[in-house]
C-alpha cells in the first residue's frame, strides 16, 4: 500500500462539479493498494498516518499529529501511485490490485482511522475526480506498507 501524504490547510474533492469529501486542517492521502496488500498493509498505513506527526509544535518542530491539531483527513483512493514507468513511457499498472479488493482495502484504511475518532471524509472510488488542496509548508510524505521507500 502507497500513500502520498500532504499536510494542508485545506482539501476537497469533486465528482462531476460536485463536492464529495473536504477537510480543514489535516491530511490529504492519496492512497494507492498493490495486489499483495491486504488486513495488515491496511493497519500499518492507518496507524502511520493517525500518528505522523508533521505539524508544528508550539516551539516550530513538527512534534504533533493530526489529533493533537484536531485536524481531519480527507482520503482519494489512487491506483495511478502503483504505476510503473521505468521501461518505456507509457506507466503499467500490473501491480495496482484489482477494484474490488482494492476498494475494500481503502475502505478498511478509512473505518481504521475513524475508529481513532479522526475525521475522514472520502474521495469516490473509480471516480474522474478533481482534487484541489493547499499544501502547507509544503509538507509531502511518501509511505510505503512494504517499506519499499
Amino acid at each position: 500500500m502507497r500513500a502520498v501524504v500532504q499536510r494542508v490547510t485545506r482539501g476537497e474533492v469533486r465528482v462531476e462539479g460536485r463536492v464529495t469529501g473536504a477537510v480543514g486542517r489535516g491530511l490529504v492521502v492519496l492512497l494507492g493498494v498493490a495486489q499483495e496488500d491486504g488486513e495488515e498493509d491496511a493497519r500499518w498505513m492507518a496507524d502511520k498516518l493517525a500518528a505522523l506527526r508533521v505539524f508544528e509544535d508550539p516551539a516550530g518542530k513538527m512534534n504533533l499529529s493530526v489529533a493533537d491539531v484536531g485536524g481531519g483527513l480527507l482520503v482519494v483512493s489512487q491506483f495511478t501511485l502503483l504505476g510503473d514507468a521505468r521501461k518505456g513511457n507509457r506507466p503499467g499498472f500490473s501491480a495496482a490490485a484489482p477494484p474490488g479488493p482494492a476498494n475494500d482495502l481503502y475502505e478498511r484504511v478509512c473505518l481504521l482511522l475513524a475508529e481513532r475518532s479522526l475525521p475522514v471524509a472520502r474521495g469516490v472510488f473509480r471516480a474522474t475526480m478533481e482534487v484541489d488542496l493547499v499544501n502547507d509548508g509544503p509538507v509531502t510524505i511518501l509511505l510505503d506498507s512494504k517499506k519499499l521507500f
